[in-house]
């Protein structure tokens, strides 16, 4: 295929990275990578919704103050503003390229949902299944756009730096088995989130921190890595894929119960259910390992019949078919890892510290989330940063500029591959228990220091391997789980206390003096 030349180069396509495209289209050619298909994506899998503010008895100044409260003392507050007044701006362009929203139908008023954290409603949302309906009004303007070419199955590997500045991607096309150079004057990374580094996770196949991997490699600024939010409510199914059972339900009046049938959340916080996901997280952790149960239980059976299938079609089809009906039986629930609160630092415009170069989505750190991500704000997040980068690219001129001549070498014919190893696919499930025994939850020094000395060999090993010759998809991938697992653990390390996601044994009190900033981390190549 050669060199694939265009203004703009996403790296992502979930909602992120679909939104910037159709915005960066209108001043020039853009090209989407995206390492599976194009719907394999976190996006597609978002259940409850886009928190914004459209309820008039309802203010951006409640939205914000819910935000703040739930990041626990790390939002910058320009950001939370920023992208709260954006809200309603992004519904209206969602609807107008035919966004299927769940309306009243008496007056076709948007109906509008409630989550743990928030004081009032304002979920937007698409029943139970909000990502796949706004991910398929994307896809398909994608699709039909002249100036957008979406290639699948394509492997990030590093990004093209020359002096201080980022001018696309090499790639590994998995179809092929060949390396690909994508250049282009202006780089979107929007490559969602890193559930994959845990045994246990609510994300897609996809998520393996690529995004962040490759920035931090080439210099850019990573943040608050230590804020991994476990998601509290995931089907209990050992041995199958976990499956989330939406924030909403909580929402609409879940309680959650011990394996006693006992609710248990006026023990922990007195908004109960609807308290932050960590809260609700550690408490569900807490309950069950004091009782020494597998896990707790979500009743939904106080209801009227039919008011759960209505409303969540997809999750009561997904139960039935796991034998639990939840108009009936309470719902097996355990937390598992979700999303990233921390990321690649950026500003106000999505850009990172390398020219060129923008994070979007949950591969950033744009400082909304601080310590703790409040329900359905990562959707209106990567809508309104994509609108502000791609504005940002057309501003600067960015897209019109070309590398210099002879930047790009070209990538060897035929790449020596090799199939992954038993030595590899072991090395990847010891990263996934380590952070999953290790740096969960609940954490402390010693077990973190353990953790961080298994995780730096397990660099050293991955990059032996792409040393070697040996190149894959997986071997990709491995790399970068091995990177991401250890800036997680460096970055809790760091952080000598307890906030939000990080719950540190040993330091159990929040720490505004020494620890009420931002945690950075920086490589130099």
């Amino acid at each position: 295929m050669g060199i694939q030349h265009s203004n703009v180069l996403i790296i992502g396509s979930g909602i992120a990275g679909l939104s910037a495209a159709l915005s960066a289209a209108k001043y020039g050619s853009v090209r989407i990578i995206t390492k599976k298909r194009d719907i394999d994506t976190s996006t597609n899998r978002a259940q409850g919704g886009i928190a914004t503010v459209l309820d008039p008895n309802d203010t951006f100044d409640n939205h914000i103050r819910d935000t703040l409260e739930a990041g626990v003392g790390l939002c910058h507050l320009d950001t939370v503003k920023f992208v709260i007044e954006n809200g309603p701006v992004v519904i209206d362009e969602l609807l107008s390229i035919g966004a299927d929203f769940s309306r009243d139908m008496e007056d076709s008023t948007l109906l509008l949902g409630r989550e743990g954290g928030h004081s009032f409603r304002r979920i937007v949302h698409a029943k139970d299944r909000t990502g796949a309906e706004v991910e398929r009004a994307l896809i398909a303007e994608v699709r039909a756009h002249p100036e957008i070419v979406l290639h699948e199955y394509m492997q990030a590997i590093d990004l093209h730096m020359h002096d201080q500045r980022c001018w696309g991607c090499r790639a590994f096309d998995e179809s092929t088995k060949k390396l690909e150079d994508f250049v282009a004057g202006a780089t979107i990374l929007a490559t969602g989130g890193l559930g994959h580094v845990y045994l246990h996770t609510t994300n897609p196949s996809i998520a393996t921190g690529d995004g962040v991997a490759m920035g931090y490699r080439a210099g850019a600024r990573v943040g608050n890595m230590e804020f991994v939010q476990f998601h509290p409510t995931a089907f209990y199914d050992p041995g199958q894929e976990p499956f989330l059972i939406s924030e909403a339900v909580r929402g609409e009046g879940g309680i959650l119960r011990n394996g006693d049938g006992d609710a248990f959340m006026h023990r922990y916080n007195e908004k109960r259910e609807l308290a932050p996901r960590d809260i609700v997280a550690r408490a569900i952790d807490h309950e069950t390992k004091t009782r020494g149960e597998r896990c707790a239980y979500l009743d939904m059976t106080h209801k009227d019949p039919g008011f759960f299938r209505d409303r969540f079609p997809t999750i009561y089809e997904h139960c039935i078919g796991r034998g639990v009906d939840p108009e009936k039986e309470y719902i097996p629930v355990t937390p598992s890892a979700h999303y990233a609160c921390g990321g690649l630092v950026t500003d106000l415009k999505g850009q990172t510290d390398i020219r060129g170069l923008y994070a979007i989505g949950e591969v950033a750190c744009t400082g909304l989330h601080g310590a703790n991500r409040l329900a359905s704000n990562s959707l209106l997040e990567a809508l309104v940063f994509a609108k502000a980068a791609t504005t940002d690219i057309e501003k600067l001129g960015s897209q019109s500029e070309v590398p210099p001549d002879g930047l790009i070498p070209p990538p060897p014919d035929v790449p020596q591959t090799k199939l992954m190893g038993m030595r590899q696919i072991n090395l990847r499930g010891e990263i996934q228990r380590t952070m999953w025994d290790y740096v969960g939850i609940v954490r402390s020094v010693e077990r973190l220091t353990w953790a961080e000395r298994r995780l730096r060999l397990a660099r050293r090993e991955t990059n032996s391997f792409l040393e070697a010759g040996h190149l894959s998809q997986e071997l990709i991938e491995l790399r970068n789980l091995a990177l991401i697992g250890h800036l997680v653990v460096t970055s809790a390390l760091t952080r000598r206390e307890s906030r939000g996601l990080h719950w540190l044994q040993d330091y159990p009190e929040r720490d505004d003096a020494e620890f009420g900033h931002d945690t950075i981390l920086q490589n130099n190549p």
